[in-house]
């Protein structure tokens, strides 16, 4: 791959065209940067250049700030690094030049690309470019410049819409709003920058520094009210987080004291943003997401994926049904077999159910709804299997139905085809004992609602080829799913992960802790829903199969509360039935249950574990600690067995699986900022009192006692992938 950098080249105009080259998308590396610099400063000393056009090559304007620039730095802690880019190159050299400047805008041109874009005195766009500043999704803030120019340009309210919501537009928006000012062809966007540069520098076209401009900006009062609500949302939204309001305060001194002071402000803020706990989470998330894509031994042998054109579906319940929807939202024909008619039509009616929700929402027009109903066929037979790419089966988890199901599947599909099971409680070598075709038996764990739900557990055993891995991870890729490779164990690797989850927050109930006071202080640390509010979403005879399948796995370390057996024998089955730890009403809305203290109090006298009925005395930052630390603590028995390929991955499926907060970095990486010492001295300290279900691992102990990150390469032990 070629050197990123920048060329310059003076045409008989005298407009000297600046190209970025950074392949794929120019990322602005310092290597970029320093270029850009060197070629600004040669362009604006030549007598034979009277403008400057700044492009970028392979169709691509620039797609921001180099990421790994970002990392290095955090990593460092080095920011002197980086230097004085919005104010002395963006601001000093490229605005404030002798020479006007025009930015040629093909394809992106998105955070500091964009940010380059505005410090330029008129911008020249193709159509369908996207335009934007997502830095809050890395929990930084616009460090170029972006936070002051941008109002100037399209107003404050869409400023702040595009800046928090991380939200682009495209360039014929951006031509409607102001942040475009030519909107032409592709193949004429370089002609026209030069001449629109050549306009500038003879003045036949005004030459306007953006920072200076103030005809979009809302009087000051009014430009204080939309902050003040744009804060108001912000903490709705994201109360978590800080950055937000970073960027809203730069945003602010910029339109009370000018465009430089703001500038100096933004500055300072970045800093500080980018060396924050949620800066270095999001950048980690970031990379790990990509990271997920290459597994050794399947993505780096030169294999070549199948193209997936139709893919047969087993069973249309919930789950099922759902990965139909996924499916066919992606323009794959689906088969979608049944046992019977009736059957059929249910699993067919809530497909289409999924799509008419979208619809509603305005998430699908009515023309792509008609094109994915048409793509699914429904079938009670195997005579269409033989045409497919790829089956995923999804039915109850029986293990001898799953069983008959893939002996039949080995009979009729192509001996190239795929064959995925949805289980997510099976071993899959138990699925498919009775077949001689293990090496194409897979898991392809979904989660609920499949269609909704980002993670693919692409589950592979011992003897799954390396093919079918990549052929599914495509397929996930294809269906807009981030797919995780892991090994064949219980649970796999996110619900393993979190088997102790609800066991530790059932032993905190049968220890004297309201259960809503303990769901309150999980939500208040970032998890979407606390353990019970979970417990009733997926059902508690889901929870009492898994509590179990548990139980018969790993019976040394488990706590068994007797909360879930009172409840599902008085038939209360959760948000099934709107009866569980919360009631619900038509709308799924919950609310404390009165009658849930009878329970609870029954639950506390079988576990005899409150001598005089005292409840023990913990704060809330203890309850997380109490549930999450032996989260962590089956983690390290994960990444020790090699059930996940790195600790990275386990990161990225619990953000996407678990909903663990991803401005925390997932599960490993919070529990390394936290430290194994300070984890394992805490498990140590609990077992003494609750016994083995706190027992830290092996894994951990080491860890802890080397002073070691959970998330350094295990390099030893048995690998399941």
């Amino acid at each position: 791959m070629a050197r990123p950098g920048v060329s310059l080249e003076v045409g008989a105009d005298k407009v000297a065209v600046i190209t970025l080259r950074n392949p794929p998308v120019n990322a602005l590396a310092m290597p970029v940067l320093w270029g850009l610099k060197e070629k600004y400063e040669e362009a604006c000393s030549r007598e034979d250049v009277k403008a400057i056009v700044v492009t970028g090559a392979n169709g691509k304007f620039s797609g921001g700030f180099d990421i790994s620039t970002i990392q290095d730095v955090q990593a460092s802690g080095n920011m002197s690094a980086l230097g004085r880019i919005s104010v002395d190159l963006m601001t000093k050299l490229i605005e404030e030049a002798g020479k006007p400047s025009v930015a040629a805008i093909q394809g992106l041109a998105l955070g500091g690309g964009l940010e380059l874009a505005m410090c330029c005195h008129a911008r020249v766009a193709a159509p369908k470019a996207q335009l934007g500043l997502p830095e809050l999704q890395l929990g930084i803030i616009p460090g170029f410049g972006g936070t002051q120019r941008l109002p100037r340009l399209v107003g404050l309210t869409k400023a702040i819409e595009m800046m928090l919501l991380s939200k682009p537009v495209t360039s014929e928006e951006g031509k409607e709003l102001g942040l475009v000012d030519e909107l032409v062809p592709a193949e004429a966007v370089l002609t026209t920058a030069r001449k629109v540069a050549v306009d500038i520098a003879e003045g036949r076209r005004p030459w306007c520094i953006t920072l200076h401009k103030t005809d979009k900006l809302e009087p000051l009062g009014e430009a204080r009210e939309i902050l003040k609500f744009a804060r108001a949302q912000a903490m709705k939204t994201a109360p978590k987080l800080t950055h937000p309001h970073v960027c809203l305060d730069a945003i602010e001194e910029g339109i009370v004291k000018g465009g430089f002071a703001g500038l100096l402000k933004e500055e300072k803020a970045f800093q500080e943003a980018l060396f924050s706990d949620a800066s270095k989470s999001l950048t980690h998330i970031f990379f790990a997401q990509r990271s997920t894509s290459k597994v050794p031994g399947v993505t780096d042998v030169g294999l070549k994926p199948k193209v997936v054109k139709k893919v047969a579906v087993i069973g249309g319940g919930f789950m099922g049904s759902g990965i139909v929807t996924a499916l066919i939202l992606s323009n794959i024909k689906v088969v979608l077999k049944e046992v019977n008619s009736d059957f059929l039509q249910q699993g067919l009616n809530r497909v289409k159910g999924n799509l008419q929700s979208r619809v509603k929402k305005g998430k699908l027009s009515k023309d792509k709804f008609e094109r994915a109903i048409s793509l699914v066929e429904g079938v009670l037979d195997y005579e269409q299997f033989g045409s497919v790419d790829v089956v995923i089966e999804a039915v109850v988890e029986n293990v001898g139905l799953k069983q008959q199901i893939f002996a039949d599947l080995e009979k009729f599909c192509s001996p190239s085809c795929v064959l995925a099971s949805n289980t997510s409680t099976i071993d899959l070598n138990v699925v498919g004992s009775k077949t001689k075709a293990q090496d194409r038996i897979i898991g392809a764990h979904f989660f609920s609602p499949a269609h909704v739900m980002p993670l693919l557990e692409v589950v592979r055993t011992e003897k799954t080829s390396p093919q079918v891995i990549l052929d599914l991870m495509t397929l996930g890729k294809t269906i807009k799913k981030i797919p995780v490779v892991v090994g064949n164990c219980t649970g796999f690797a996110v619900n393993r992960v979190f088997f102790p989850y609800t066991q530790a927050a059932t032993m905190l109930l049968d220890l004297g802790i309201d259960p809503y006071r303990i769901d309150r202080a999980i939500t208040g640390f970032g998890m979407p829903m606390g353990p019970f509010r979970l417990a009733d979403f997926v059902g508690f005879g889901v929870a009492v199969a898994v509590g179990q399948q548990y139980l018969n796995s790993f019976p040394e370390r488990v706590y068994v509360s007797q909360i879930f057996p009172l409840m599902f024998s008085d038939k209360r089955l959760g948000e099934g039935n709107r009866k569980g730890f919360y009631l619900y009403d038509e709308k799924r809305k919950p609310r404390p249950a009165p009658e849930l203290q009878g329970y609870v109090d029954k639950s506390r006298q079988l576990a005899k574990l409150m001598p005089g009925g005292k409840p023990i005395n913990i704060t809330d930052k203890e309850i997380v600690e109490m549930i999450l630390f032996p989260v962590v603590n089956e983690a390290c028995r994960v990444l020790e067995e090699g059930v996940v390929v790195k600790a990275s991955d386990l990161d990225i499926a619990t953000v996407l699986g678990m909903g663990f907060p991803p401005y925390k970095g997932g599960l490993v990486f919070w529990a390394d900022m936290i430290g194994a010492g300070y984890i394992a001295s805490k498990l140590k300290e609990w077992s003494e009192t609750y016994g083995k279900f706190f027992q830290p691992s092996p894994f951990l102990q080491a860890r802890a006692s080397q002073g070691g990150k959970l998330s350094d390469p295990v390099k030893s032990g048995k690998s399941r992938l």
